[in-house]
């Protein structure tokens, strides 16, 4: 849902890269410094709401803002790359889901799990993280589950509108904002077919092994749920019963739908069969909805993305989508013995990937929060021609290196700048809104995310 301001009352960047603004930046850093508020008495002001939110209570000093054009062309393309990689399948495989997952490097034992807890239709849902250089926002990866960081940005939103300063410039500007909590609640109402004015129980369910620690925040975010239409209770899968009539029941709550935290890799725990069985065959008889379905990460896998990439497959493309896929994917291949193709010469790929070792990062196909992954320019030859012979019988992609602009931030010792990963939602009516996560540029972070230290913030664009 986009919603106007109210009025006022994982790459690095290079040593040297650019740093960007569009106007609308401009034009608010610009008012910031004239304002002579403190960056830190902004910051304080804020920071308390991201306290056990997926931000961790780490925040930046200001919101990304985006222009209109901006949006609206990045909202087409989520679209169109959604539809390229959820019709991977049909087009490429004659819609045997089995045979598309193996090709994206899904390990045959979780094969099974993914067929049979299949939706109806891809699941909406996901997020697009991307990085924007000299062209504009390149896709570093597609996460597709309903376990995405950063849905609960509201907060930080709302928070940074009732400091008098942003008030006011988002009226002057006309900037609104998308609530992505309210966009993935009814995304799940939608995909899981609950009826007009019904309140379906929703178990917000993660793994065991992950649920101690998530616990607080998983808690607070089944409370925004429960605020926007349902009674969402966060509890992990062992917590689950399967009664002799296939309902799936939370002590003494009938569940209607799992809202699925846990991923594809905790199926391979050597509990994981178990524990998901029960479910899988409750689902199969209609008496549980799981969203999102067990197939949504193929679609986001960078097996999924190598076989976008590849020239050998532009043929299944229309020309619209084509231009898409070449203004917003870097080149991804899949790591194998043998040719491929690269600004339209063939070569050998091992010989490519050793003598542009500082153009390529390699990245396992389907852990996630950047596990597994090795920057070329941050490794030594050696090292680097070893990983490659080790990864060509593994799963692995090669993605050619983006070059990112950085921005400024406000702080009390002047603008610093900052390297931003752009993450942006997409649901069941489209657009869902935006997150931000960051590091201060001369780090040179390979991998930015929450986990590993990032820090976070909201956005704001142009209504029009």
């Amino acid at each position: 849902m986009i919603s106007p301001a109210p009025q006022a009352g994982s790459q690095p960047a290079q040593a040297g890269s650019a740093v960007h603004h569009n106007a609308l930046t401009e034009k608010y850093l610009a008012a910031f410094a004239a304002s002579g508020i403190r960056a830190s008495e902004f910051h304080a002001a804020v920071q308390p709401v991201t306290v056990g939110t997926h931000f961790d209570g780490r925040c930046l000093t200001r919101p990304g803002l985006l222009q209109h054009e901006q949006v609206r062309r990045l909202g087409a393309d989520l679209e169109t790359l959604y539809r390229c990689l959820t019709g991977l399948p049909d087009r490429l495989f004659g819609g045997d889901l089995g045979a598309f997952a193996l090709a994206t490097g899904v390990p045959r034992q979780q094969v099974d799990a993914i067929v049979r807890g299949r939706g109806n239709a891809p699941s909406r849902l996901s997020r697009a993280d991307l990085y924007f250089d000299d062209t504009g926002f390149k896709v570093l990866e597609y996460n597709m589950s309903a376990a995405l960081g950063g849905i609960d940005s509201g907060g930080l939103i709302r928070a940074m509108l009732a400091q008098p300063f942003l008030a006011e410039f988002a009226a002057e500007h006309n900037l609104g904002y998308v609530d992505t909590m309210v966009e993935v609640a009814q995304t799940l109402l939608t995909e899981c077919g609950a009826a007009p004015g019904s309140r379906p129980t929703v178990a917000f369910c993660d793994w065991p092994a992950s649920y101690p620690e998530l616990e607080p925040q998983l808690h607070k975010n089944a409370a925004a749920l429960t605020r926007l239409g349902m009674d969402a209770f966060a509890c992990h899968l062992g917590q689950l019963r399967v009664d002799e009539q296939f309902d799936v029941w939370l002590d003494e709550r009938k569940v209607d739908v799992i809202y699925r935290l846990f991923l594809i890799e905790d199926l391979l725990d050597p509990t994981g069969p178990a524990l998901i069985e029960p479910v899988l065959r409750a689902a199969e008889r209609g008496k549980v909805k799981i969203f999102s379905p067990m197939d949504a990460e193929l679609y986001g896998s960078k097996g999924a993305l190598a076989l976008l990439s590849d020239e050998a497959n532009r043929g299944i493309f229309s020309s619209d989508e084509l231009d898409c896929l070449d203004r917003i994917l870097p080149w991804t291949r899949t790591v194998r013995p043998g040719q491929v193709t690269m600004d339209g010469r063939s070569v050998a790929l091992e010989d490519y990937a050793i003598t542009d070792r500082e153009q390529l990062i390699l990245k396992p196909v389907m852990l996630h929060g950047g596990a597994g992954v090795t920057p070329g320019w941050q490794t030594e030859p050696a090292a680097w021609a070893a990983l490659l012979r080790e990864s060509m019988n593994e799963q692995f992609v090669l993605q050619r290196r983006i070059h990112p602009h950085t921005e400024l931030f406000p702080s009390d010792d002047g603008p610093t700048e900052w390297l931003l990963v752009w993450g942006a939602f997409l649901g069941a009516r489209g657009y869902s809104g935006m997150y931000l996560r960051g590091g201060p540029a001369g780090q040179q972070n390979a991998v930015l995310n929450m986990v590993t230290g990032a820090t976070g913030s909201c956005c704001f664009h142009e209504l029009g």
